[in-house]
């Protein structure tokens, strides 16, 4: 309570500037650092304009001072909220131009000298509104929401493609891809493992509309990515400013799509420190049922207490947990707690938490990192490969399931997390890793001048 007090005089304390609008991809992965990039730029003088679709829009009430605007549901009559993601964005991208023009258009003439309207800044994926500041001549700054790490691979795209990793036919591989260490060969499929076609189109919009942008913002901070910024910048010579996790600037945003289970955080009191399991695989993540029985197996045989969530429709073919065959609920619920959503920037600060088995995309690692809980990766698509291959060889702060979801390598690698020297280990280096968090936020830190930097260019425009 304290904590939510001294974050609303911070945001009430400040000077004022002029207005920023703000365009996140209406996904949870997306929409949550967008608006907690929002809070920290409002903090920083600057009123806040959230434009958002018809749906997954974030709730107002929790934001009271921003302004939102709501491009016209006619505008996306039909649109298809079940297709795969990838071919769900390139459609965005192709329907939201004219509402999202008229709407900036309006924005912008309504402006006045007072509160005049610095830039826009949107999520990379929404390509096409780079077209629309063109049109406008309304300077645009990209926010990417996966690591650097991630993003370097996606731009080494077209590499991969001619030299054939995304068709590779040994899809074990553990052969090293030279080219995007520490990424092994089968991690490549695994990574555009998404709708063919427009996979690469989508790439190379994004790619073109970030180098167009005024500036790129990310979520993540210079002593975790250090390695790989330097090439960023070579390729991307724009300014850039890293200036994460947004997440720790205030107490956890209220921007959750789903609603929370709190008895998460009531059961968690009842264990003792360093006992607790913590699995979620996200918003997005699916798994078969034979996937799901391996899970629950391992979790009931690990001896270990864990926290469980499974989301509605996680379950391919399921509402939530009517699979469970007779005797395994019974034996998850001697150790486990089940829950369809969480709090889990509490549950990962909690005391009880002792390692986090995650599908690894970079909200939740870096939000495991920030709390210096080891990680038991199970990456599925998109950005998850590589964030786990660099929690396993770079940080070395977890494990990568390297055979899929199988319960006896489950079971060793809980273990090895949660009993083993070997995760005591990884424990101390994710401390060393929550040091560098707090450090790079405090005056004087990365992240810090980043941010001072970032608020000195936008006022610069």
């Amino acid at each position: 309570m304290e904590k939510q007090e001294a974050n609303s005089k911070l945001l009430q304390a400040r000077k004022m500037y002029g207005r920023l609008l703000l365009f996140p991809l209406p996904a949870q992965g997306h929409i949550n650092p967008m608006l907690q990039l929002a809070n920290i730029l409002y903090s920083k003088g600057f009123n806040i304009t959230i434009i958002h679709t018809s749906f997954n829009f974030p709730n107002k009430s929790n934001y009271p001072h921003f302004t939102f605007e709501a491009i016209p549901e006619e505008s996306l009559t039909g649109f298809p909220t079940r297709q795969g993601s990838v071919t769900k964005i390139v459609l965005l991208n192709k329907v939201c131009f004219d509402p999202f023009r008229d709407c900036v258009k309006r924005l912008l003439s309504n402006s006045s000298a007072d509160d005049r309207i610095f830039c826009l800044i949107t999520d990379a994926l929404l390509y096409f509104t780079k077209d629309v500041a063109d049109l406008l001549k309304l300077p645009r700054i990209v926010l990417r929401t996966s690591s650097l790490s991630a993003f370097h691979v996606y731009y080494l795209y077209p590499i991969l493609l001619q030299k054939g990793y995304l068709s590779v036919k040994d899809s074990n591989s553990e052969a090293p891809v030279s080219e995007a260490e520490p990424l092994k060969v089968k991690d490549i499929p695994q990574t555009y493992q998404i709708e063919g076609e427009d996979l690469g189109m989508m790439i190379a919009e994004m790619m073109t509309g970030t180098k167009a942008a005024s500036a790129i913002l990310w979520n993540t901070f210079e002593e975790l990515e250090q390695s790989v910024l330097p090439t960023i910048q070579q390729n991307f010579p724009i300014p850039s400013f890293t200036i994460g996790p947004f997440h720790k600037y205030f107490t956890a945003s209220a921007s959750s799509l789903l609603e929370q289970d709190k008895t998460a955080i009531s059961w968690l009191d009842m264990q003792a420190p360093l006992s607790v399991l913590y699995v979620s695989f996200g918003s997005l993540a699916a798994i078969d049922k034979t996937e799901f029985f391996e899970m629950a197996w391992a979790l009931a045989n690990s001896k270990q207490k864990f926290l469980w969530v499974v989301r509605p429709g996680v379950i391919r073919g399921s509402e939530w947990l009517e699979p469970f065959p007779d005797g395994l609920q019974e034996a998850v619920s001697e150790r486990g707690h089940i829950v369809k959503w969480a709090p889990q920037q509490e549950v990962l600060a909690h005391p009880a938490t002792a390692c986090f088995w995650s599908h690894c995309g970079w909200n939740s690692t870096l939000e495991s990192i920030c709390e210096g809980v080891p990680i038991i990766c199970s990456p599925s698509f998109g950005d998850q490969p590589t964030n786990a291959r660099y929690v396993e060889a770079v940080w070395k702060v977890g494990l990568v399931l390297e055979n899929g979801i199988k319960r006896e390598e489950i079971e060793r690698a809980i273990r090895r997390v949660m009993i083993d020297q070997e995760g005591k280990e990884m424990r101390m280096r994710m401390s060393c890793l929550k040091k560098k968090v707090n450090l790079c936020l405090m005056e004087g830190g990365s992240s810090y001048k980043s941010l001072e930097g970032l608020v000195n260019f936008i006022l610069s425009l």
